[in-house]
């Protein structure tokens, strides 16, 4: 199989998996990532240790400090800029996608896409940061309300959408003043180090301080660490009941905030007045795309016995 995708993205044969922005941290241990389509080993992504994440966690929260003084369209516009390079790089990512998950190349591409639209949706919504204005019952006063960012936001995403998840919640968190730490799948590695790779151009093109959007890289235990970190005010996670579970009690602990999305019990239900050559397809596609890994995927038929 032709990888030179690999290159265009900025990835090697081994690949620093701790990013602060524009800088990046090695260490000597690793996750060697192998493409179920065929087996090969696609490359190796460093793993964040004790100190890089410390690191990490202090540039983010500097760089909070800053960022949010950063007027809201201003901050959109590095969301702008990014989806322009996803745009120029949707092939190259789509296959990487398709190649180290193991999804069909069509779903690859259209889970870039999804990163674009996210974009353009974000973009629109740094303008639109509304806020209520209301009568006060004090004589010569008004009240009004004025959303304010939460700090460091962390985002905990699955294998089967490597790229999608993330953006959806970073694109949103960016542009409301937030910042991100990004802990991708161990089983998609270089999904994450491409994304960030490409987004670190229009970080360093616009001067962005470092700690915007940063990645760390390792298994369930660093997903631990972040749902139990204070500095961290909302934790996204999205995967498995049972790890949602995990998640939504250690960060409830806390006090802090989870947004989860987790699996479903999927089921296709077929009436008597149900037309099979509709029904047919869209069963199979629903049960087997994205290679049957997805929170929406039916998993139950419930089938009129007259059928």
């Amino acid at each position: 199989m032709n990888t030179s995708f690999l290159k265009r993205l900025g990835l090697g044969a081994t690949n620093p998996g701790t990013w602060s922005g524009q800088k990046s941290f090695s260490s000597k241990r690793v996750i060697v990532s192998y493409s179920p389509v065929d087996g090969k080993e696609i490359g190796k992504v460093s793993v964040t240790g004790e100190g890089d994440y410390e690191k990490i966690m202090k540039a983010a929260t500097t760089a909070f400090d800053e960022w949010k003084t950063w007027p809201a369209p201003r901050r959109g516009e590095i969301v702008r800029q990014y989806g322009d390079v996803l745009r120029a790089h949707k092939d190259d990512l789509g296959r990487l996608v398709s190649y180290e998950m193991g999804k069909s190349l069509q779903e690859g591409l259209g889970e870039v896409q999804e990163m674009i639209d996210i974009c353009d949706f974000a973009v629109g919504l740094s303008r639109q940061l509304y806020g209520l204005s209301m009568h006060s019952e004090r004589p010569s006063h008004r009240m009004y309300e004025q959303w304010h960012p939460l700090g460091v936001v962390g985002v905990i995403s699955a294998f089967n959408f490597p790229v999608a998840v993330w953006s959806w919640n970073a694109m949103i968190a960016m542009v409301c003043g937030d910042v991100v730490v990004w802990k991708g799948s161990e089983k998609t590695p270089l999904c994450a180090v491409a994304c960030q790779s490409l987004l670190a151009k229009v970080l360093k093109a616009n001067d962005v301080p470092e700690g915007v959007s940063c990645i760390v890289t390792g298994d369930y235990t660093l997903g631990q660490k972040m749902s139990n970190d204070h500095r961290i005010p909302l934790i996204s996670a999205t995967g498995s009941t049972r790890m949602g579970k995990a998640v939504a009690s250690s960060v409830a602990a806390r006090l802090g905030k989870s947004l989860l999305e987790l699996g479903g019990n999927n089921a296709v239900i077929v009436t008597p007045s149900a037309d099979l050559s509709l029904v047919l397809p869209a069963t199979v596609f629903g049960a087997v795309g994205t290679a049957g890994q997805r929170c929406t995927t039916t998993r139950r038929l419930i089938v009129h016995a007259d059928i």
